[in-house]
């Protein structure tokens, strides 16, 4: 392709909204546009990306089996409220009406749509199990896009579906699916981790997520520093013991804490440690209220405290709720004297002697607080969240922490929405049962993003061969040189007939296409230049900057050699 007949319109200057990497150099290298907040134009550059991601999504995907479809963007809400999701999804979900008012949404994700096709259409578990995928966009309403490409209104993404007939077949088919996740991001020249996660909106038992590892990741991965064990912060178990000191219990009693509110205020004020202390936080679990108690060092993990309960929703009591149930303000929580709410409470509480927690009264606590002795807990639960330090999971090593951004996920939906959409099937006995149901989800558009943040440097992007929008960037200096230009021509079009190449053709200043190549980042630079009469051009690797000259009648071996070491 000559680079004049492409629109790649490259910027000097950073963006002044352009927060991280992969936003500002897409930007500035002519990749996207913004349309609106959270919404993309994916110019010439970036669709050439997109699909050799989607290329690489589909071998692998096909490779298990999977069939592709397409399915609409439009919903009707009759399908959500018939699986729930139209009233717990929440505000991110995109809701419209039609002329004759009837309820629709841009969907985010086609479990309802899946489902419902496969009910009408598969009656017989001879036609199990089944996978089924598409590559489309999704709309999601964030209150607040940020990130360009990795957290936006609009982005394309991979879903793909599966139905069975057992737990043995499902585990099967996640299994391949794993697998084929771990050939994509490898293929796309990643750095990933496979992490145990939760299943959030999308429900279900047994999930992982595929985190690309990055300074700027939204998500915090908890991995053991001596194993393979790694855990979305969210899902990791804490299996510390915690042992009572052997120190004399001590009386109860009430003491005047003005103006002390958070447990590091109190801590201070009363001159102990916050792990002597009992932080207490009342949760709305769906719509039962529970008092949630953690070590003043520890937080409360939510995640956890959601599937304790097998909750849709969990969230913070707002201060009118809290006083209203315990008669004070959120500062003066305690476990003491509380009846007709449920208390559970983290294993760490267990053991703390002589401790300190509010007296739900305003500018009080109680201090020498000893569980059992002066309050009551209806049982204790793993719920705060792991630490570094700790140990590991899996009993091998401590957690380290690193950051991640989510580029994949799959989950065993088991039958969650089989049955609540009543989509059954006839089993080997002739009898009705519910299909089970795997769901497997790769954002293309937040992958490129990602391939983005972990390929660059001070000059541009540095794409992996797999994945380049073309694997040559050829440049002519002078295009008004005769013997240059047909030197590039011939090269053109003897190159293009074994690899993707971009010619810029243009009227420029060669520092101008030098600045412009090292910005888009196409792995090899050939120059034809002044040594073009002598059939000798400049070739640069642009991972290493390595730069050689070399006579065109060696070029393509050599061309060849570099892009298979890459």
């Amino acid at each position: 392709m000559k680079q004049s007949m492409m629109l790649i319109p490259t910027l000097r200057e950073v963006p002044s909204d352009a927060e991280i990497k992969s936003h500002q150099l897409l930007l500035r290298a002519g990749f996207i546009r913004q349309n609106a907040s959270g919404v993309y134009i994916y110019l010439p550059l970036a669709k050439r990306v997109l699909q050799k991601v989607e290329q690489i999504v589909r071998e692998e995907m096909d490779a298990t089996g999977a069939v592709e479809l397409l399915m609409p963007t439009l919903q009707q809400a009759e399908l959500w409220q018939e699986s729930g999701r139209w009233y717990t999804y929440g505000p991110e979900l995109m809701r419209l009406h039609d002329r004759n008012n009837r309820e629709f949404a841009l969907g985010p994700t086609h479990e309802e749509v899946i489902t419902n096709l496969v009910k009408d259409e598969v009656k017989s578990y001879k036609r199990l199990p089944l996978s089924l995928y598409q590559i489309q966009t999704k709309f999601r309403d964030e209150k607040r896009p940020r990130f360009g490409l990795l957290r936006g209104r609009e982005f394309i993404m991979k879903d793909a579906y599966s139905f069975h007939s057992s737990k043995e077949s499902l585990d099967e088919v996640y299994n391949q699916i794993f697998q084929a996740y771990s050939n994509i991001f490898a293929r796309c020249g990643l750095n990933f981790r496979a992490v145990i996660a939760d299943a959030g909106s999308i429900g279900g038992k047994g999930t992982h997520e595929f985190m690309v590892l990055s300074d700027i990741g939204e998500d915090t991965i908890a991995y053991s520093d001596t194993s393979s064990y790694a855990a979305n912060i969210e899902m990791a178990p804490v299996i510390t013991k915690y042992e009572k000191s052997n120190e004399p219990v001590k009386e109860l009693e009430k003491v005047l804490t003005e103006n002390q509110k958070t447990i590091a205020d109190v801590s201070a004020f009363l001159n102990v440690s916050p792990e002597h202390c009992i932080k207490t936080l009342l949760f709305k679990v769906d719509e039962k209220f529970v008092l949630v108690l953690v070590r003043g060092d520890h937080e409360v993990n939510d995640i956890k405290l959601k599937n304790i309960f097998d909750a849709d929703m969990v969230e913070l009591a707002d201060p009118e709720e809290t006083v209203k149930i315990l008669g004070c303000t959120i500062g003066s929580l305690g476990p003491v004297n509380v009846t007709g709410v449920e208390v559970i409470a983290d294993h760490a509480i267990g053991a703390i002697v002589n401790g300190v927690c509010g007296a739900n009264e305003e500018d009080y606590h109680y201090i020498n607080v000893n569980p059992g002795r002066d309050f009551t807990v209806t049982r204790y639960e793993d719920l705060r969240f792991i630490q570094e330090g700790d140990s590991s999971p899996d009993g091998e090593g401590t957690i380290l922490f690193a950051k991640g951004i989510e580029v994949g996920h799959v989950f065993k939906l088991g039958t969650k929405y089989s049955e609540a959409m009543n989509a059954v099937y006839l089993d080997e006995n002739g009898k009705t049962q519910p299909f089970i149901m795997g769901c497997y989800g790769i954002g293309i558009s937040r992958t490129m993003a990602s391939i983005v943040e972990q390929f660059n440097d001070e000059k541009g992007i540095i794409w992996p061969v797999a994945v380049a929008p073309f694997e040559i960037h050829l440049v002519t200096v002078n295009v008004k040189d005769e013997v240059q230009s047909s030197l590039t021509e011939n090269l053109y079009n003897e190159l293009n007939q074994i690899y993707d190449v971009l010619w810029d053709d243009r009227q420029e200043r060669p520092g101008v296409k030098f600045a412009d190549s090292d910005l888009i980042g196409l792995p090899v630079r050939i120059t034809v230049g002044k040594k073009a009469s002598e059939g000798i051009v400049e070739v640069k690797v642009r991972q290493t900057g390595e730069m050689f000259e070399i006579h065109t009648s060696e070029l393509i071996s050599k061309v060849t050699e570099i892009l298979s070491s890459l």
